[in-house]
């Protein structure tokens, strides 16, 4: 009775409609037809009805139930998972490591596919999955050999750490036993797209995880081929515009690209970058604030910290909020799906938060190939034979391809069209990659699990010195001290090396080859300064020459600015001046820029011609006239403001950088701008279109900058500047890799919201650049949070979608309004506390 009663008679009612119609001289065969139309269309509705049925059936199936009590291997005492009414896991247990277990069982239960696709992605097996799309992030995972690296580092981690990570391990297959026992949905609804068994979990796994993120955090080598790109069609002078350096920082000569190679520029575009890809676009590796006070400037009289880490946005976000509760105390802040530990948080006693350190880790050497064998590459002695290995490599249901992987003294040799390097190497060469996060000899998991139950700075400080990849500025605070320390490993370069760092260099020349690492006291570190304040947002740390300057790029040079003037114009500081600071929207690159490329174009009157977008310009301009910078989601100035310097920057380096490499200018570059309008070292010869016979003046350019963004804002958003809002343009893409791809299903799938803040705000949301939305929010602060020492247990914390990854679970985006709105949620280590509001506990017992 799928129709209900009333079907039957609806029926017959069509039938004698139609038998009436044979009066008016229908034929019997039309009526016929008539009725089996209407037959197949009701048939297929229950179809479809059912179909739906039938998947909702199985997709929920696989929700956690988290009340529940579950008997698991593994186990040496009772555990319980206690989930807040956010769903946050508090995780008790007798022992470390059955916290460590309830900790991977918890992942489990709710990031099992984003855990899987984290270990697909290290172990280079996505094709498998996604065919041809993804066979090149294959391809340069194989030949990276992470997953090969992961293994040999296990047993180079204390035995604490290795218990921790199989204690995880054994969490994460007692969730898959669960799975497979009750026939729970698979355990997430995107495994019924797919016929893969999922195979256990491994110490070797959460390793793998961890080295995925340090490639996500790592982009110099993509920096070295746009500087070589760049250099071949530049010169120095020029050069120096569209890659500056940070303020301040001290310029040593060196030799430009064509000076080592005998190259031309590509004009080859971009490939598409998959959802997968974990090497990131130039300017997109990393990105973060983090902030400590002493007593001596909080209204609390202890110290306060606050830490935003930013990463590129998906659903689920790549964090994941849980506490972990010790024997010897307990731990809180943000875990990353697949890694045993919490990643940034505090203790009872200690708190640490994290930004991308921009350590010049990686190096591309250019090796010389025999003429006459293309097996041997030239070294300082001689030619020498490329290690091989021949793996398989399985493409969708395709037979498994043979692939051979390659490598020379310096590193993986680098496939196809691996972060452009293509692009700059000359026939009768390859290139290849020495990075730090290929030494086995990392102890970056120890540092992790030390963290944890650090008690002070000191100990804090101590934690980090097996650490090599990822590279991290560590800001630290007890309950009297806040320090600011370069965590990691960077290679240590000769002064002679040719490119030091910044472009590919000749892989045969010896004074090329790294000296080890810089030792560890030569890395920059703050403690207790007499300002009582440390401060990163990615901005330069040392202004050490090289070989110990760490790096010539950095991640900020304007966010910094803000930031210092929120923090120490303020005498005294709280939680709250924290959280103000830490979702702050205004755009002090905005304040900067506008001065000088509206500074023709500000009137009483008409100084411009009048055209068709005369009315737009004059509300446009006296808009920004009065704006204050602030990149506020329902305004309109945001939006003016970003478009503006987008289509001024394309037409600044169009013509003399080919329409090829200007497509790869999609972001913007503020100190381009400003070296350009302030004429610094002759910049403003950017605003001359080489091509035409007029001389344009950078007035002119802005001028034609700011009619082609209004005509691109009047064409979207309408013909009134007053009902433009930046947060129309300026949303947030959370998108499922492979659901959010899926008509129909990426609107439950994926999660996209109207945003504040923008490329340079404290609140930062990268822009993509990219057509078809490139005022959208890719990049932002997946995870915030602010500890006061004074009153810990009101710490606040947010993660930017919600706890589960099951897109039909109420916590798939339950938290992602409030991070939106720039709210958080308490997090406590007050057991109480987590129990009087919990929605659920599950207990996991020792299996008799």
């Amino acid at each position: 009775m799928l129709f209900g009663t009333g079907f039957r008679p609806a029926l017959n009612q069509v039938k004698a409609a139609a038998t009436a119609k044979l009066c008016n001289g229908w034929s019997i065969g039309v009526v016929t037809l008539f009725i089996w139309l209407a037959r197949i269309f009701l048939g297929l509705g229950a179809l479809f009805l059912l179909a739906l049925a039938l998947v909702w059936y199985l997709a929920s199936g696989s929700l956690p139930e988290y009340d529940n009590r579950v008997e698991v291997a593994g186990l040496t005492s009772r555990v319980e998972i206690v989930r807040d009414r956010n769903a946050v896991p508090h995780i008790f247990g007798e022992t470390n490591e059955d916290v460590y277990f309830g900790l991977g069982y918890a992942h489990a239960q709710d990031r099992l596919w984003q855990m899987t696709m984290l270990r697909r992605t290290a172990q280079g097996r996505l094709s498998e999955l996604f065919g041809e799309a993804t066979f090149d992030i294959d391809l340069l995972l194989r030949n990276l050999d992470l997953y090969g690296v992961a293994r040999q580092m296990v047993a180079n981690q204390s035995e604490e750490t290795q218990a921790a990570l199989r204690a995880y391990s054994a969490g994460v297959n007692a969730r898959l036993g669960e799975v497979r026992e009750e026939a729970l949905g698979r355990g997430s609804p995107e495994f019924f797209l797919f016929s893969r068994e999922i195979s256990p979990w491994t110490p070797t796994d959460s390793i793998a995880v961890n080295r995925v993120m340090a490639l996500q955090l790592s982009g110099h080598a993509g920096y070295e081929v746009r500087r070589a790109e760049l250099s071949l069609l530049l010169d120095p002078e020029r050069l120096r515009d569209v890659m500056p350096e940070a303020p301040r920082l001290a310029t040593v000569g060196q030799p430009e690209f064509a000076d080592l190679f005998d190259m031309q520029p590509s004009n080859t575009p971009l490939p598409e970058r998959h959802a997968f890809d974990p090497v990131q676009d130039y300017g997109m590796a990393g990105a973060s604030n983090a902030w400590a006070v002493d007593a001596t400037r909080s209204a609390s009289d202890s110290t306060l910290l606050a830490s935003d880490p930013h990463l590129g946005l998906s659903a689920p976000s790549v964090w994941m909020l849980a506490r972990l509760e010790f024997p010897d105390g307990g731990a809180i802040g943000g875990t990353i799906p697949g890694i045993p530990g919490i990643i940034a948080g505090r203790n009872e006693d200690f708190a640490w938060g994290l930004t991308t350190a921009y350590t010049d880790d990686q190096d591309l050497y250019i090796e010389r190939l025999n003429p006459d064998d293309s097996s041997q590459y030239l070294t300082p002695d001689g030619y020498a034979q490329i290690e091989t290995q021949d793996v398989l490599i399985g493409v969708g249901d395709e037979p498994a391809r043979t692939v051979t992987l390659r490598r020379t003294r310096h590193g993986p040799v680098l496939p196809g069209t691996a972060f452009g390097a293509d692009r700059i190497t000359p026939p009768g060469h390859i290139a290849a990659l020495a990075w730090t996060a290929l030494d086995p000899s990392d102890r970056s998991m120890d540092t992790l699990i030390e963290l944890q139950h650090a008690r002070n700075i000191s100990e804090g400080r101590a934690a980090l010195e097996g650490l090599i990849a990822p590279s991290q500025n560590f800001t630290m605070a007890d309950a009297n001290s806040v320090a600011f320390v370069v965590g990691g490993k960077a290679p240590l370069r000769q002064d002679t090396h040719q490119g030091q760092g910044r472009m590919p260099v000749p892989g045969w020349v010896a004074q090329n080859d790294w000296q080890g690492y810089v030792p560890a006291d030569q890395m920059p570190a703050i403690i207790d300064p007499r300002s009582g304040i440390v401060l990163n947002t990615n901005n330069r740390t040392t202004d050490r020459e090289f070989p110990y300057h760490v790096s010539f790029v950095w991640g900020d040079t304007q966010r910094i600015q803000r930031a210092r003037r929120l923090l120490t114009e303020r005498e005294f500081h709280t939680a709250d001046s924290f959280v103000e600071a830490q979702t702050d929207t205004v755009s002090q690159t905005a304040r900067i820029l506008l001065p000088l490329i509206g500074r023709d174009l500000w009137w009483t009157g008409s100084p411009v011609e009048d055209d068709a977008l005369s009315p737009l310009r004059r509300v446009a301009l006296e808009r920004l006239a009065e704006w204050n910078g602030e990149m506020n989601e329902h305004g309109p100035e945001g939006l003016i403001y970003a478009a503006w310097v987008r289509h001024l920057q394309r037409n600044l380096v169009r013509d003399d950088l080919g329409g090829a490499m200007a497509d790869r200018m999609t972001r913007l570059e503020p100190l381009f701008i400003e070296r350009v309008f302030r004429d610094i070292d002759g910049a403003s010869a950017w605003c001359d279109i080489t091509t035409s016979q007029a001389v344009e003046t950078c007035s002119d350019m802005a001028l034609r900058a700011l009619n082609d963004a209004l005509a691109e804002l009047r064409d979207k958003y309408g013909a009134r500047v007053e009902s433009w809002q930046w947060g129309d343009a300026h949303l947030a893409m959370q998108e499922h890799e492979v659901l959010g791809r899926i008509p129909g299903v990426a609107l439950i799938a994926s999660i996209v919201q109207p945003t504040g803040g923008g490329d340079d705000t404290l609140m930062r949301g990268r822009l993509s650049g990219e057509q078809p939305n490139p005022y959208a929010n890719v990049h932002a602060s997946g995870l915030r949070f602010v500890v006061d020492f004074g009153d810990p247990e009101n710490s606040r914390y947010i993660i930017s979608t919600g706890q589960s990854g099951h897109l039909l679970s109420r916590h798939y985006d339950d938290l992602s309004v409030l991070w939106r709105r720039g709210e958080y949620i308490p997090m406590s280590l007050n057991e109480e506390r987590a129990r009087a509001d919990a929605i659920g506990v599950t207990v996991l017992a020792p299996r008799s």
